[in-house]
């Protein structure tokens, strides 16, 4: 039975009165994605995509593509991009650790889940044709969503940022040309959710309209935090997206479009996995619950953005773009690494990040060579100040508030030019060639000092500094790369795609921003740091990787069965680790950046996506059942990983080290039945994903690694035959399966095997401060929730 607090009912209202007195818009799109009836919850194949910059249906698009419809989506109850992880193979997607809207993303095991300034994305999350620079804010809603696009493997040669691993691409829906349109939609469930959303769009000429929407959603929170009293994994969030279009896409048309979201959601705190060494604090029950005291900045998440699109059909064939865009966001987040009262390992952060970016393209498409060619810019500045509050350790040391306090600015210029054309040698065959040049100028500040008294006053604390700056460092390199894109097709019949492909990958390098320069080597021996040896201590090198990729797409049995299969195979060199340590410095306990490139790894597996019409008016005329399913499985493996090993100097762990957010196995069944029911039909579902161990770290610890589990889902949704209503009943996670999603870890560690040491009772031995840190961070429980959508 699902219960409804006074207070959901109380947001909903309040929702609703400010989402209907908004103005009737829409937001901002490219054209619909095509979809037939058969179209189910789980990655739909049926769809038409603009992966290659031009309409294709997606089994034609000899590339690892996985699509989402915005209609299946809402129709299995997805809440936020996280979502499409379920069934979507060998990815990862997931809400970073300690926050509640910054984003890690892993594809084929390539990707970046530090969000500190300075660490490039490994997955290129796209906004419509807008690059996301940066982690934070980035956790999407679903909300007048046409499609979400999965590329996998390296991309570049098309459009946007070059992004080693892959892209995702967000898609917002059209507006409607010809006639005005308003609807609502909304849910209520446990935990107090209520969520609501309201969009419209107008034609106010025959050439020009205007369409937006606004969202409110909330719900309380998973558990508790038992030290402030503050609800734990909540929600709080309202967010805006604006459109403009003039004109037609068949001769010169012209969109601008803003969004906005403010995210006012508690801190995300989490939960100890071990007893307080110092206080002896036990692990609590409920692993939603927390003892964090950090509650300074206070949360709060704030990203906006604008964007011009401007189309030419110059000719039948020929087309000029041009997409120009402007994103700011600032987070300012308290995260209590330790998870209980006292001031162990507290970070207060504020990250402020803009960017503003200018693409070029001619698309060019005839009946033999289809094509586009185009220039990319992107000027970017990421900001962080963070702390790390020492207190417990500080206080026997005759330094109270003893705090490691890190500012860092990076800027990011990158240019390239980029081409990617087919020719179709005879209707069967097909060859693609692509490539793209990419210069990357990374220039970063890293200031680091200590503070006695407590946090840095740009973090609300009354910190002082305790002698010299302990970093005073700036740098700056530029990183150039030529990364080319192969590729062949054969289609035997036109329900047939074979293809084979090359593609090269690359990440700049950059510098470490946690880095200590009192923790520099002295590499030439001459008892002192000269300028170049910190500035190597700093410098981490480009990642590059070649993907090879075979692949077969068909529909059979009268497109009964559509399949998508892809076989591949990566060399991943100069991977960026990004990490920190506890250490000792002149006396005086701290942290340490360290941003290893392990030399090499090794990527191989196989990726299966279907559908199947199991049958076709068994029960009652026009009633079907739908299967899809989804197996992604992946050999991820270091094949060399260099350390320095303190007494032994470099030895190669790659025996001990593992390719974090990468399970061997993905998996998912859906399971989809509509019948017509009177004036209208029922769609019925279920959907059983399954991940194997996932490691947190290139670490492994016996506290964070999750072992394999699997996640049942449901849902059953009534829409008119007219389309114009729509209710349903959604439950995800149906057996409240707890599972680990993120975590830190603070403790001393065997350097080669990476082992947690013990004292001679078996206590672990923190690393850095006194109660030792190993908490985690759950996904979502079970949640049941009530869904309505009208039309007007």
């Amino acid at each position: 039975m699902i219960r409804i607090s006074t207070r959901a009912l109380f947001n909903l209202g309040v929702a609703a009165a400010a989402l209907t007195a908004a103005p009737a818009l829409a937001q901002d799109a490219p054209p619909p994605a095509q979809t037939t009836a058969e179209d189910s919850a789980a990655g739909d194949l049926d769809i038409v995509v603009t992966a290659r910059r031009r309409e294709e249906n997606l089994l034609d698009v000899p590339v690892a593509i996985t699509a989402f419809t915005g209609d299946g989506l809402q129709r299995q109850g997805a809440i936020d991009i996280t979502d499409i992880a379920d069934t979507t193979p060998n990815i990862t997607v997931e809400t970073s650790r300690g926050t509640n809207s910054t984003l890690t993303a892993f594809i084929r095991g390539v990707g970046q889940q530090d969000p500190v300034a300075g660490f490039e994305a490994g997955v290129g999350l796209y906004l419509d044709d807008v690059y996301l620079n940066r982690p934070q804010a980035a956790v999407l809603d679903i909300y007048d969503l046409q499609r979400i696009e999965v590329l996998r493997g390296p991309q570049g040669t098309l459009y946007g940022r070059n992004t080693i691993g892959g892209a995702i691409k967000y898609v917002t829906k059209n507006l409607n040309p010809d006639d005005a349109e308003l609807s609502l939609r909304g849910n209520l469930g446990e935990y107090e959710q209520a969520d609501l959303v309201a969009t419209g769009s107008v034609p106010l000429t025959q050439d020009f309209r205007i369409g937006g929407s606004v969202a409110r959603l909330s719900r309380g929170g998973f558990g508790k935090n038992l030290t402030n009293g503050l609800e734990n994994y909540n929600k709080d969030v309202w967010a805006a997206r604006f459109t403009a279009e003039a004109g037609s896409q068949d001769s010169l048309f012209f969109r601008l479009s803003g969004d906005y979201t403010h995210d006012k959601s508690n801190p995300r705190n989490g939960h100890r996995l071990i007893p307080g060494l110092q206080s002896g604090a036990p692990a609590l029950d409920d692993v939603y619950d927390t003892r964090a005291g950090l509650n300074t900045p206070h949360q709060d998440v704030k990203a906006y953005g604008v964007a011009g699109r401007l189309e030419w059909a110059a000719t039948d064939t020929l087309t000029f773009k041009n997409i120009l865009a402007w994103r700011k966001d600032r987070s300012a987040t308290p995260i209590d690494f330790d998870a209980l009262p006292a001031a162990d390992v507290d970070v207060p952060a504020i990250y402020q990040n803009r960017q503003w970016s200018e693409e070029f393209q001619a698309v060019y498409e005839s009946d033999k060579l289809q094509g586009v060619a185009g220039f990319y810019y992107l000027d970017a500045r990421a900001r962080n100040i963070f702390d790390v509050i020492l207190d417990t350790t500080g206080v026997p040391l005759g330094l109270p508030g003893f705090t490691a306090s890190t500012f860092g600015d990076v800027r990011t210029k990158t240019w390239a030019v980029f081409g990617d054309f087919t020719y179709n040698i005879t209707d069967q065959f097909a060859v693609s060639l692509g490539g793209r040049y990419t210069e990357d100028k990374r220039h970063a500040v890293v200031i680091r000092k200590n503070l006695v008294g407590g946090a840095s006053p740009a973090l609300g604390g009354a910190g002082v500094q305790l002698g010299a700056l302990t970093s005073n460092f700036t740098g700056e390199k530029t990183f150039k790369e030529f990364t080319p894109r192969a590729s062949i097709s054969f289609k035997p019949t036109e329900d047939h795609t074979l293809y084979a492909s090359y593609s090269k990958g690359f990440k700049g390098g950059g510098f470490d921003p946690r880095g200590l320069s009192t923790a520099a080597p002295d590499t030439n021996g001459d008892g002192t740091r000269s300028a170049s040896e910190i500035f190597d201590y700093f410098l981490f090198d480009p990642e590059k990787v070649d993907s090879y990729e075979i692949g077969w797409k068909a529909s059979v049995l009268d497109n009964r069965v559509r399949f998508a299969l892809a076989g591949f195979y990566a060399d991943y060199k100069d991977v960026q680790v990004p990490g920190s340590v506890g250490a000792v410095i002149n006396g005086v306990p701290t942290f340490v950046g360290v941003t290893t490139n392990a030399g090499k790894a090794t990527f191989k597996g196989v990726e299966f996506e279907t559908q199947a019409v199991l049958a076709r008016d068994f029960g009652v005329d026009g009633d079907r059942l739908n299967f899809s399913g989804t197996l992604g499985y992946i050999d991820a493996k270091y094949d060399q990983f260099v350390t320095n090993v303190p007494g032994r100097g470099p030895v190669d762990v790659a025996d001990f080290r593992r390719i974090q957010n990468t399970p061997k196995w993905t998996l998912s069944g859906t399971l989809d039945y509509d019948v017509p029911i009177g004036s209208g039909s029922i769609d019925a579902l279920t959907t059983v994903s399954y991940r194997s161990k996932t490691f947190q770290f290139e670490s492994p610890s016996p506290f964070l690694d999750q072992p394999g589990y699997a996640i049942w889902d449901a849902s059953i949704v009534w829409t008119s035959e007219d389309q114009r209503y729509s209710i349903g009943l959604h439950a995800k996670n149906i057996l409240d399966k707890q599972y680990i999603s993120s975590g830190y870890q603070f403790l001393a560690v065997d350097p080669v095997t990476a082992v947690p040491l013990r004292t001679a009772q078996g206590q672990v031995i923190p690393s850095l401060g006194k109660e030792g840190v190993v908490t985690t961070f759950y996904g979502n429980p079970r949640q049941v929730f009530a869904s309505f959508g009208v039309k007007f």
